[in-house]
C-alpha cells in the first residue's frame, strides 16, 4: 500500500511539473506562430462581425420600442421600406463578403507557408505509436548513423524536421502544441508533420486520440537544442551502452541479459536485442519513464521494475518476479545507461 501511494503521488507530481511545457500559445515553432497569427486574424474579423450584429440587434430593438411608444405602427397598415435599410443591407453584405475573402486569403498563405517548410526538411525522424509509448528512429543515408530511442525527441533549433508517423496497433495522434499542430497515426498508413523550432527549450507532447486505457499516460518530451548540442547528443546516442563497473551493476547486467528483459528490449553493445519494447541503450539519459508516467529517478525506476502494472495498468510490460536484491541490481545497471 505504501509503494502504491508513493507511486500515485509521484505520478501526480510528474503531471503537474510538465504541465507548463505544453501550451497552444507557446509560439516556439514556425507552424505554431503561423497558427497564432491566423487565429488572431480569425478572432479579430469574427469579433468585429459579432459586435456589429449585436449592435444592429440592439438598434433594431430600440427603434421598435420608440415606434411603439409613439404609436407609429398601426394594425393593418403597410409602410414603404426605408431607403436607408436597403443601403445598410447592401453595405453589410459587402462587409461580410470582404471579411470571408480576407479569411480565405489568410488561410491560403498560412497553408503555403507550412507547405514550404515541409518541402525544405533537413532532418527525418520516424515515430511509431504503440500502446502506450513512442518508438523513435532518427533516419540517415548512412546506416551507421541511424539511431533508435523512445518517448523523447531531440531536434536542432531552426532546422525543418520531418516527423514520419506510423502506428503499430490503433489510431494515435501526435500533438505538440507548443511547436506545431496535430497529426494522426493510422495503422497501415504513413502520415507526417514538419516542425521548425524557433526557441531552445523543453516541450511536452501528448497522444491526442483515445487509444486505450492508458491513453492519458502516453506523453513525450521534445528537447530543442542548439545545433552544436544536437550533434553532440546524436554522437552520444550512437555509442553502445556503458559497461557496468561495480559488482551490483554487473549483477544487474547479467540478470537483464539472461532473463525476459533481453527478449523485449534492445541494449546496444550487449546480447539484449529485443524490439518489442523501448530501446534501453541510453535509458537513464531521458527525462521520464514509461512515456511521461514518472520522472526519471532511482526510486521511480525501482517502482517501475517492481510492478509496472501498478503504475500503468494494462501496459504490455509484465511484472517479473524478482527478489529485492535482484531488483536493486537491475536498477543499478539501468542507472548507468546514459
Amino acid at each position: 500500500m505504501k509503494r502504491a501511494a508513493a507511486a500515485t503521488i509521484t505520478l501526480l507530481t510528474s503531471a503537474c511539473s510538465y504541465q507548463h511545457y505544453q501550451s497552444a500559445l507557446g509560439n516556439a515553432g514556425a507552424d505554431d506562430r503561423q497558427f497564432l497569427i491566423l487565429f488572431a486574424i480569425f478572432l479579430a474579423v469574427c469579433g468585429i462581425m459579432y459586435l456589429a450584429v449585436i449592435a444592429f440587434l440592439i438598434a433594431g430593438i430600440m427603434r421598435r420600442r420608440r415606434a411603439g411608444d409613439a404609436n407609429v405602427v398601426e394594425t393593418g397598415r403597410h409602410h414603404r421600406a426605408d431607403p436607408r435599410m436597403k443601403t445598410g443591407l447592401i453595405a453589410w453584405s459587402a462587409v461580410v463578403s470582404t471579411g470571408l475573402f480576407a479569411l480565405a486569403i489568410a488561410s491560403f498563405f498560412t497553408d503555403r507557408s507550412m507547405a514550404s517548410a515541409a518541402a525544405h526538411q533537413k532532418l527525418s525522424v520516424t515515430v511509431t505509436g504503440n500502446q502506450w509509448w513512442w518508438d523513435v528512429q532518427y533516419n540517415s543515408p548512412d546506416p551507421s548513423k541511424i539511431l533508435r530511442t523512445a518517448n523523447e525527441l531531440h531536434v536542432p533549433v531552426g532546422v525543418p524536421t520531418r516527423i514520419i508517423l506510423r502506428s503499430s496497433d490503433v489510431i494515435h495522434s501526435f500533438w505538440l502544441p507548443s511547436l506545431a499542430g496535430k497529426q494522426d497515426l493510422i495503422p497501415g498508413r504513413e502520415t507526417d508533420i514538419t516542425i521548425v523550432p524557433r526557441k531552445v527549450g523543453i516541450y511536452r507532447g501528448q497522444c491526442a486520440e483515445f487509444c486505450g486505457v492508458q491513453h492519458a499516460h502516453m506523453a513525450f518530451v521534445v528537447n530543442v537544442d542548439s545545433h552544436a548540442d544536437f550533434v553532440k547528443w546524436w554522437d552520444r546516442q550512437l555509442q553502445p551502452a556503458a559497461a557496468p563497473t561495480t559488482p551490483l551493476a554487473r549483477a544487474g547486467y547479467h540478470y537483464v541479459a539472461q532473463h525476459q528483459c533481453s527478449m523485449c528490449h534492445n541494449i546496444s553493445g550487449t546480447s539484449a536485442g529485443g524490439t518489442v519494447g523501448p530501446d534501453l541503450t541510453h535509458l537513464a539519459s531521458r527525462r521520464t519513464i514509461a512515456a511521461g508516467a514518472l520522472p526519471m529517478s532511482e526510486g521511480n525506476l525501482d517502482a517501475w521494475v517492481a510492478n509496472p502494472q501498478m503504475i500503468k495498468s494494462g501496459t504490455r510490460m509484465p511484472t517479473i518476479p524478482m527478489s529485492a536484491g535482484q531488483r536493486r541490481a537491475v536498477v543499478a545497471y539501468l542507472e548507468i545507461l546514459k
